[in-house]
């Protein structure tokens, strides 16, 4: 088996029953904020883009890049589908002409000759947008695994599959926070690090639980070449970024895991993997050049900035025509009213209002009520500031995951009053009926956790009330306070009030007065 490296999350995999094609993304990205680092153009993306197969792992657009699969993917290539909720990804490849569509089911392994390989969904409202995904290949000289951005639940099943004996997979951030909030700079710095330091535990927990021989990190960093974006590339100038390169998780995974073996895995890298012996290779650059990229990158990212802003001005007249404020208002009022009325949970859970100031309109979302209308001194418990033209654009594509555009864009500003609300999150990535539908149900679904489990000295229920997580792998308690570490959510167990969120619940108690009301109630 030969896997190459395309960039970010891309990879080109050979195998003896046929070729797969994954997340291959040139981009500019979410309206021109992310390019791949390091630059992948030089690639032969006309003979990657004659594969067997074809697999998107998820919508995001740093995974999924319709111009790119237009130019050099033909519409007869077979397309692995993940089996998920909507059909979302679906109408996406068909809207551009792919129609040789093959259905997988969620953790069944499919069979094309010596090929095997398993598409396993992940389908909570927080994995990514409504969806991701791992892929897992065994072609009998080789089995890798390609988790790319996604945190599964029940690995067990996962690895059920074939123990891998290469694992690629997500170490660096793809979100907003806390680069684009209203924060003092020393709060950014600290909450920065801390990000950072939640992406290392959660990424070592994988690689721990994966236990492969050989570990190759990617999907990500971004490379920001925006004139006002470009400090947070990386830790950022100032230290606030949370974006780790694949070099700086290495080095951290060698201190706690100094016999593990990793591997850099950018555009052009080749690994040849038979019978468990292994080489890599690299084909689009030279060590020397690898190494500064990574060891003088700020020198080599300005290079970057200054030789692309073409392609972040041809992003740019793309954009639809700013609409009058009035005109937006009654589009978005339209739009996210019905979607609102359907959506009690989510309006129970983020129970405020929420301020949206774009361009000349001052409007907020007033949750309790499912209304949308202009701003009037009301007291809200978050705050946006979002360019007109994104706005217009989305209104005009009805694009229905603002966090898959404007969000991981990071050309917004963003306040709050408390913690972060999960639920105001979902509901912006769920502007469609369908979404909002399942959303609901989903989270209807989760109420009933009636199972519990010990921990140390406290019965807990078992299943993490943020994406039900197994807690007797997941979670771990100091000092009273329970972190799952698939996410880095923390809760107080005396109260079972979650330190992360607004909602989400826990039920716990020590294990004396458990035991005290077990002796103490009648017998049925």
């Amino acid at each position: 088996m030969r896997i190459t490296g395309l960039g970010h999350a891309g990879m080109f995999i050979e195998t003896a029953g046929g070729s797969i094609l994954c997340d291959p993304v040139i981009g500019p990205t979410f309206f021109g904020s992310w390019f791949p680092f390091p630059d992948n153009r030089a690639l032969d993306w006309h003979k990657y883009g004659n594969a067997d197969f074809l697999y998107v792992s998820h919508r995001h657009r740093d995974h999924f890049d319709p111009a790119l699969m237009q130019r050099h993917v033909p519409k007869d290539i077979k397309v692995l589908l993940p089996d998920y909720p909507t059909d979302d990804l679906e109408q996406d490849l068909r809207r551009l002409g792919y129609d040789n569509i093959v259905y997988t089911q969620a953790g069944v392994p499919l069979e094309f000759g010596p090929l095997k390989l398993m598409v396993t969904p992940l389908r909570a409202p927080s994995d990514g947008p409504i969806g991701d995904s791992s892929l897992s290949v065994d072609d009998g000289t080789a089995s890798i695994l390609n988790q790319n951005d996604s945190h599964p639940l029940d690995l067990e099943k996962l690895l059920g599959f074939s123990k891998p004996e290469a694992y690629f997979t997500q170490v660096s951030g793809a979100i907003w926070w806390p680069m684009v909030y209203d924060l003092p700079q020393d709060a950014k710095q600290n909450f920065a690090k801390l990000k950072r330091d939640a992406q290392n535990k959660r990424a070592m927990y994988y690689i721990e639980k994966v236990d492969a021989e050989h570990v190759f990190p990617m999907a990500g960093p971004p490379m920001f070449l925006r004139e006002e974006l470009f400090k947070y590339n990386g830790y950022g100038l100032d230290d606030d970024a949370i974006f780790t390169d694949q070099r700086q998780f290495l080095a951290h995974m060698a201190e706690l895991r100094p016999d593990q073996k990793g591997y850099e895995f950018v555009p052009g890298t080749v690994v040849e993997l038979n019978g468990g012996e292994l080489s890599v290779t690299q084909t689009l650059y030279t060590d020397a050049e690898i190494d500064r990229i990574f060891d003088d990158k700020w020198s080599y990212l300005a290079e970057q900035r200054d030789s692309r802003q073409d392609e972040i001005r041809a992003e740019e007249a793309s954009r639809a025509a700013v609409l009058p404020p009035a005109v937006m208002l009654a589009a978005i009022k339209e739009w996210w009213e019905p979607l609102l009325r359907r959506a009690r949970t989510i309006r129970n859970g983020v129970g405020g209002i929420v301020r949206f100031r774009i361009g000349d309109l001052d409007m907020v979302v007033d949750f309790p009520k499912a209304k949308v209308r202009e701003y009037a001194d009301d007291e809200c418990i978050y705050w946006y500031t979002i360019p007109a033209d994104l706005v217009s654009t989305n209104i005009a594509d009805h694009e229905i995951d603002w966090s898959n555009s404007i969000f991981l864009s990071m050309q917004f500003e963003v306040g709050r009053s408390g913690k972060f609300n999960e639920f105001l999150t979902t509901f912006l990535k769920c502007l469609s009926r369908d979404r909002i539908e399942y959303v609901e149900n989903w989270y209807a679904e989760q109420t009933d956790q009636t199972e519990d489990a010990q921990l140390g000295d406290w019965i807990v229920q078992r299943r993490c009330p943020h994406l039900r997580a197994d807690l007797t792998k997941t979670g771990k308690i100091e000092d009273g306070v329970l972190t799952c570490s698939l996410h880095d959510w923390k809760w107080d167990l005396a109260s079972g009030k979650c330190l992360t969120s607004q909602g989400h619940p826990i039920r716990a108690s020590q294990v004396e007065d458990a035991l005290f009301r077990e002796a103490t109630t009648p017998a049925a």
